[in-house]
């Protein structure tokens, strides 16, 4: 049984890693989202096998994953395409707390998992089980915060206070003590300290942290709960949840890389919790009215102009998705591909609140897959085009990150959208954007300010293209 368990884990395994690759790609994310499915099941049935579960716990487990998947399927049905940030975070604490639950279970009955006797447990376990526990309490308390974050049920602005760092670098090294203290001892009151402490340095972490840098903490706080499930499989003994969390954890850091490198920070900078602070500074770019007057204009303007423009860039951000503008946005492309344009959408690796926000939402609006490039691919195209259309981006395209040394988003990689020919420029008005700087580009000579809701403009435009 044993080694049918583990020939098992291994096509789970196999199906777990099949399914990242799949989901590296629109087109392929399907059948990625297909091959983890898959593989979960092989691994759930597998496990209540290899442990020869007598016919009650069976039954209790079955009952469980009834409930869990009863509300999981609810909440997906429900779920709103823009509310899916907050929905990761939101799972990701969950699968912090399982990580602490396990670590409790463990440590109260460490005879069920094979780790020793109540009051004995084997050294490496007690390791492994103080990782788990500390992990997996920093998640799900950072998780929430970033929930909270991304629904709007606290600030998202930065919360600083003098000697944040400090303090953090304290606890930082209390955990540590505390780690070594019980695992020295097995004391059920440091376990306990431990968790009650990373879970006040998991909020910590996270509340200095700013709604313009969100895409990078819901990928940090992914690679969190990989590694945090990957500590208990060690407590357990599961090779398979070894496994997975590890591929969870990685794949977590390196998009966390991939995140910070698109935003010119530090990956360093993150872990320790203070990214993002300077962002939610003053304004550095200085007062708008200090600015010349903006040029407003209507969609009966945008229209004329693009109906008579052959080449079109889309740049679509979290205002699209606010105003779930997506299914329009793709009408208003095919017309004017009918009209004989090239239409492309140009896509900033953090814009959206969470990697991979506007390809999702565009692929819900079935936009060509083709028609979709990302920042590196689109850039050079900008300055051959006739129209870039930037429907709820603001920070991404800001010519300040490339001109203003003294403006906290300087160094950041931005969409190079003032290099078309003309720009319109779709805002409900003319506050900043999440890094709390004004944005050049609206003061710009070839900039068309277009204000309103994002999905109503939108549509006036279909319309007036339909004429």
């Amino acid at each position: 049984m044993a080694t049918i368990s583990t020939l098992a884990y291994l096509v789970a395994a196999v199906l777990f890693i099949l399914a990242l690759r799949g989901l590296s790609h629109p087109e392929t994310s399907r059948r990625g989202n297909l091959y983890g499915m898959i593989g979960m099941a092989i691994a759930i049935v597998a496990t209540l096998f290899h442990h020869g579960m007598d016919l009650g716990g069976i039954v209790l487990i079955l009952v469980g994953l009834a409930l869990g998947g009863s509300v999981g399927a609810v909440v997906a049905k429900r779920i709103q395409m823009t509310a899916l940030p907050q929905l990761v975070a939101a799972f990701h604490s969950l699968v912090g707390m399982a990580a602490v639950f396990v670590a409790a279970g463990a440590f109260y009955s460490p005879e069920s998992f094979g780790i020793g006797t109540h009051g004995h447990i084997h050294t490496q376990s007690l390791i492994e089980m103080s990782l788990g526990i500390a992990i997996g309490a920093v998640t799900f308390s950072g998780s929430v915060i970033a929930f909270a974050k991304l629904d709007g049920r606290m600030s998202g602005a930065p919360i600083i206070f003098k000697g944040q760092h400090l303090l953090n670098a304290a606890l930082g090294a209390l955990l540590l003590v505390l780690v070594i203290a019980f695992v020295a001892t097995g004391s059920p009151v440091l376990f306990w300290l431990i968790a009650l402490l990373s879970f006040a340095l998991g909020f910590l972490l996270i509340i200095p942290i700013g709604g313009a840098d969100m895409p990078v903490v819901v990928s940090m706080l992914n690679s969190y709960s990989g590694w945090a499930a990957a500590g208990i499989g060690f407590t357990v003994g599961n090779l398979l949840l070894i496994v997975t969390g590890a591929l969870v954890g990685a794949s977590g850091a390196i998009l966390s890389y991939i995140m910070c490198k698109g935003m010119n920070r530090s990956i360093i900078n993150v872990l320790l919790g203070g990214f993002g602070a300077e962002a939610g500074g003053a304004a550095a770019g200085g007062a708008t009215a200090e600015r010349a007057p903006v040029k407003a204009g209507s969609p009966e303007d945008a229209a004329f102009i693009m109906k008579n423009a052959q080449k079109i860039i889309v740049v679509p951000g979290y205002g699209m998705a606010v105003a779930q503008a997506q299914q329009v946005l793709r009408e208003m492309g095919d017309l004017l591909k009918k009209e004989g344009a090239e239409v492309e959408y140009a896509i900033h690796p953090v814009a959206g609140r969470m990697p991979g926000h506007m390809n999702v939402l565009l692929a819900e609006a079935n936009v060509p897959y083709e028609d979709v490039k990302e920042l590196e691919e689109i850039n050079p195209e900008f300055a051959e085009a006739d129209v870039a259309y930037v429907i709820g981006a603001n920070d991404v395209t800001n010519p300040a990150a490339k001109t203003d040394k003294s403006s906290p988003i300087y160094g950041m990689p931005i969409l190079d959208v003032e290099r078309a020919k003309t720009v319109f420029f779709v805002k409900r008005g003319m506050s900043s954007g999440y890094a709390g700087v004004d944005n050049e580009l609206f003061f710009r000579p070839n900039t068309m300010m277009l204000f309103g809701d994002a999905k109503k403009v939108t549509q006036e435009i279909v319309q007036a293209l339909q004429k």
